[in-house]
């Protein structure tokens, strides 16, 4: 066999062994086949032995071999087997029914059409598909009339035939003919959906699914849009797929259009209601039509948040009713709708009640008002709602004021309210707040909640608003990629470039270089500028075109980087927290007008300026801040004419060993820690649309070897760590404390399972950490206790409030016994102990729990910081299960959620013998489904990924196991629970392994039946009786 160097994705069998060995001069690299995947490479290696063997066999030989195969497949009645004459059924007809025109290609087949001449017309395919469908979809980044007469044949027949036809389209370029939208809903029943968005270019697709009951589904794929150049002689490429040969890809379709479909971002298109709103956007995405008046808001139409938007209203929601917190700060780049977020805020907290709370609404320009009071409208549905308190306007009645900093501070203007007047204020831009006029009315007012709106809540001059109001919290802040893929602003690309400056033995303390000796080595480093400056050659494609703006150590540096600049060619000014307000603003004027092509900045234009023109970010001062770091690129990503991308420059150079590019690398990508490593090895192929990070050679080892070193601390580090936190604060030793000061997480103290220092081998605990950093003080625990501390990692994930007051109760050595064995929480946390039950029975073994002193004080530790850090807003469940001690939204470990259920108490077994994704309860009439999302650890696996999905907050489609039929006890239990008086449960993860060992299962609560498709498996479209959370829909969404 040869051998050639390069990619394989090949299964080793002994052919393929004995090779390999025969090789010695080549290096295999062999890997696990993850279990998820095993069936789908297996069948694929058999299906190419099986076809090759067949095609050797003589023609009469070929059945009975493939009879002989098949008495080998598991199979209870032998249905199987083929009879003596081979066929292919190719119809089933109705009594007196005319045969079915069927596609010139195969139903099983896939095909590339490209409008060659001996290939099938794209059109006259589409035509006849659509006469075997049962339901057909469409995807077309714009409609043309032209393109729907050519298949008005299909069409008529879907409408006679009541098949439902959907339709998505967009508005792109102005392309799309209303005409022919309008004739597809009204002549052919169609539902069609459009994206108004005229700004974002994101849908491009073109693609065709049709549905059969025969389970033959088919699909096309390609560039053609629907118009009559596409379908007949344009030099066009579509992929024709099918259900039987890329099961998959079909699976992954069907998906991703049901998941558009229930997208808010594409709205349902009524040719008499919305006609002339689509005319409007079109002459406006074709360059036709005036942007300030082509696309009025519509009255009535209710404003929704974004899933991001709703995941923060949510956090919000939760600082509030969970930890009692009425001062609360919410951090979101500019343009990602800050103001739309205070005003469906506000709406909530209004409910029925009418007249509405009192409201004041500050921020320091009239224009951001206007729009304010604007949008506070909109989202109330209310027209008269509001009135402005700025240059001379005064409120009639002060209920609802909208208010310029300058009106409401004066001293004369303050005196005519009472502190407690207004009942919400909501202050914008808020880092402005340490300003004499803000402080001055933020301290004569009393209102029941305050809410600060910010991009930037950390300042140059040293002041951290959240710190300085907030109590150092921040209740919600913006996901940077959410933002990026809703398409709020424009993607990045970012630049890791080694610059060979050697930073490692600079002073380094809280997160921070010591910023004498940073200057000392930046403020006139020829080598570096001349890099900076050729990378900007390299990367941005006219550097006298582009609008920069870099971050600067101090000001010397801010001077000499400029100086640089203008020696090269690229004028260039440097600016800082001393310059003149005038030479801010022509240094501003000078860059919008493009006469210069960078502002060299120190102490300023991290927070608060608006600059859209900016198109190049230059990180010239190392930070590990991801709140600063997000400032400042976020400087760069606010849309602009003519702005597709920012191009952001980051220099790389030998930094202190404490120093965290893991900080930054994770707020750019929202990757978690297990996950970074390979993200950065692979060069993050699942970024946002559109984004990109790129490090070089140099600057990727670099990272690499400091991410691993940071997000895998061996025990002697950590340890140093937490004597040297000790040390700084003179505070006793907590674990809570030592978290919210070193700014690492539960992972770092219990990521690992055991760990081992001075020859001896502890579990990974903060008890074990706590003896080794502070020996003289703190007491080793017993060995005896080494089992049960090794099991705290398993309650790392508790997060409702009544279940971390329980287990405190639980852990009391003085409750009653009777008392703890009575508690409907004692099973959960028994189990989580002893998953297989402990010799003594749950009293003792809970009393035992209760005594151990280590055990219980850290705990209780892990329960403190639990509780700090929840933001979850946990509900009884419906139905019977509403006496349950389970609550949807909250967390659970599987030993948790079968112990609640009555596993080991109620019904025969043990939580620790729950291994299967579901389990009948039939004492508590209930269906416990367990669902992991990514059933395989590697990051893209296309055969498993589309089983089980959200269609959208309330719908979930999810696939029962391969056994499972339609008729069975268990398909009809499924079908019909609710005549039966059963209930489905419905937990959810994103994997099986993450920061912590075992991830935990969100649960989703009570979900009813609404269709299914298929069996063995049954393919069930569950509904929520409860929204999911927006952040986990992120996740389990088929497209985020």
């Amino acid at each position: 066999m040869e051998l050639a160097v390069g990619l394989y994705e090949r299964l080793i069998d002994r052919d393929l062994d004995a090779a390999l060995t025969a090789a010695p001069h080549l290096i295999p690299v062999r890997e696990r086949i993850d279990p998820a995947d095993l069936p789908h490479i297996l069948a694929r290696h058999l299906g190419r032995q099986i076809s090759d063997a067949l095609q050797q066999l003589p023609a009469d030989q070929r059945r009975e071999f493939a009879n002989r195969l098949l008495r080998v497949v598991p199979d209870d009645t032998g249905g199987a087997q083929l009879p003596p004459q081979a066929q292919l059924l190719t119809q089933i007809l109705e009594e007196d029914a005319q045969p079915l025109r069927r596609p010139a290609t195969p139903l099983s087949d896939v095909a590339l059409l490209t409008n060659a001449p001996a290939d099938p017309s794209l059109h006259a395919e589409l035509r006849t598909e659509m006469l075997s469908s049962d339901r057909v979809d469409l995807l077309c980044a714009f409609i043309k009339r032209s393109g729907t007469r050519l298949l008005r044949d299909g069409f008529e027949d879907l409408r006679r035939r009541g098949v439902p036809l959907r339709v998505l389209t967009t508005t792109y370029i102005g392309a799309t003919d209303r005409r022919a939208l309008d004739e597809l809903v009204r002549e052919y029943g169609a539902q069609v959906k459009i994206s108004y968005n005229a700004r974002s270019t994101r849908l491009h697709a073109k693609a065709w699914l049709f549905h059969r009951g025969t389970g033959f589904h088919t699909g096309y794929v390609g560039s053609s849009n629907l118009s009559r150049d596409a379908l007949l002689d344009g030099l066009e490429w579509n992929v024709r797929i099918s259900q039987t040969a890329t099961p998959a890809l079909m699976e992954k379709f069907s998906a991703t259009f049901d998941t558009y479909w229930n997208d808010p971002a594409f709205e349902d298109y009524d040719p008499d209601r919305d006609g002339d709103r689509l005319d409007a956007e079109l002459m406006l995405a074709s360059g036709r039509g005036r942007a300030d008046g082509a696309s009025p808001r519509l009255s009535g139409l209710e404003v929704r948040p974004y899933d991001f938007q709703r995941t923060m209203l949510e956090e919000l929601r939760s600082e509030r009713t969970v930890h009692g917190r009425h001062r609360n700060l919410l951090v979101a780049a500019t343009g990602t709708g800050k103001t739309v977020m205070a005003a469906l805020d506000y709406r909530e907290l209004s409910g029925e009640a009418r007249p509405r709370p009192t409201l004041l609404f500050l921020a320091h320009r009239r224009e951001i008002l206007e729009q304010a009071l604007s949008t506070y409208r909109d989202v109330l549905g209310e027209g008269a709602f509001g009135e402005l308190m700025v240059d001379g306007h005064q409120p009639v009645f002060g209920e609802h004021v909208f208010a310029s900093v300058q009106s409401m501070g004066r001293p004369e203007q303050l005196r005519r309210w009472n502190p407690d007047h207004f009942d919400t204020v909501v202050v914008d831009e808020f880092h402005h707040a340490e300003a004499a006029t803000y402080r001055r009315i933020l301290d004569h007012l009393t209102p029941r909640e305050l809410l600060g709106l910010t991009a930037t809540p950390e300042r140059t001059d040293g002041v951290n608003v959240a710190q300085e109001h907030f109590g150092g919290r921040i209740a919600s802040q913006m996901r940077l990629w959410d933002a990026l893929e809703r398409d709020l602003l424009v993607p990045f690309h970012y630049f890791g470039i080694w610059d060979d400056v050697d930073l490692s033995r600079l002073s380094f303390r809280r997160g921070e270089y010591e910023t004498r000796q940073l200057a000392s080595v930046l403020d006139h480093h020829d080598a570096r500028a001349r890099k900076v400056i050729n990378a900007v050659r390299d990367q941005v494609t006219d550097p006298r075109r582009m609008r920069a703006l870099g971050f600067c150590v101090s000001v010397e540096h801010a001077r000499f980087m400029a100086q640089c600049f203008r020696r090269a060619g690229l004028p260039a000014v440097a600016l800082s927290g001393t310059s003149s307000t005038s030479e801010r603003d022509d240094g501003l004027a000078a860059l919008r007008a493009g006469e210069i092509t960078c502002i060299f900045a120190v102490d300023l234009f991290n927070e608060g300026l608006d600059i859209p023109e900016i198109d190049t970010v230059l990180m010239l001062r190392p930070t590990q801040s991801a709140t600063i770091f997000l400032q400042q690129l976020g400087r760069g990503l606010r849309r602009a004419p003519g702005k597709s991308v920012l191009t952001v420059l980051d220099f790389v150079g030998h930094q202190s060993a404490q120093f965290r590019f893991d900080l930054k690398l994770r707020a750019m990508t929202g990757l978690s820690r297990s996950r970074l490593v390979a993200g950065i090895e692979q060069g993050f192929p699942f970024l946002p649309s559109g984004s990109q990070i790129i490090l070089d050679r140099v600057a990727q080892q670099e990272v690499l070897a400091n991410v691993r070193s940071q997000l895998s601390l061996s025990t002697r580090e950590l340890v140093a760590d937490i004597r040297q936190h000790t040390d700084q604060t003179g505070a006793e030793s907590s674990l809570r404390a030592y978290l919210e000061g070193s700014g690492r997480t539960l992972a770092d103290i219990y990521g690992a399972s055991s760990r081992s220092m001075r020859g001896e081998q502890r579990p990974a605990c903060w008890s074990a950490l706590e003896v080794w950093a502070r020996p003289d003080d703190a007491l080793p625990p017993l060995s005896a206790e080494y089992d049960l501390l090794r099991r705290i990692r398993g309650l790392t994930h508790v997060d409702d409030p009544e279940r971390i007051r329980a287990y405190r109760r639980l852990l009391d050595p003085a409750l009653d016994p009777r008392v703890r064995a009575e508690d409907p929480f004692a099973p959960m946390l028994y189990f989580s102990f002893w998953p297989q039950g402990a010799p003594e029975g749950m009293t003792e073994a809970l009393q035992r729990l209760a005594g151990s002193v280590h055990v219980r004080r850290e705990l209780l530790q892990l329960l403190d910081v639990c509780e700090t850090e929840t933001r979850a807003l946990p509900e009884r469940l419906n139905g019977p299960l509403e006496s349950s001690p389970l609550r949807s939204h909250a967390r659970y470990s599987r030993d948790e959620l079968a112990a609640a259920l009555g596993l080991g108490t109620r019904t025969k077994g043990t939580p620790g013998s729950l291994v299967s994704g579901v389990r009948w309860f039939p004492e508590a009439r209930v269906d416990l489904l367990l669902v992991t999302l990514r059933k395989s650890e590697a990051q893209f696996s296309p055969s498993t990924l589309y089983r089980d999905y959200a269609v959208d907050e309330s719908l979930f489609h999810w696939e029962s196991q391969s056994s499972t039929a339609a008729g069975s006890p268990t398909g009809l239990r499924y079908r019909t629970h609710e005549q039966r008086g059963s209930q489905v449960l419905l937990c959810v993860r994103e994997a099986t392994a993450g920061d912590i060992g075992t991830e935990p299962f969100t649960c989703l609560g009570t979900v009813r039946y609404r269709e299914h498709q298929g069996e063995k498996p049954m393919r069930i479209l569950w509904e929520l009786d409860r929204p999911m959370p927006p952040e986990l829909l992120a996740h389990a969404r088929a497209v985020a």
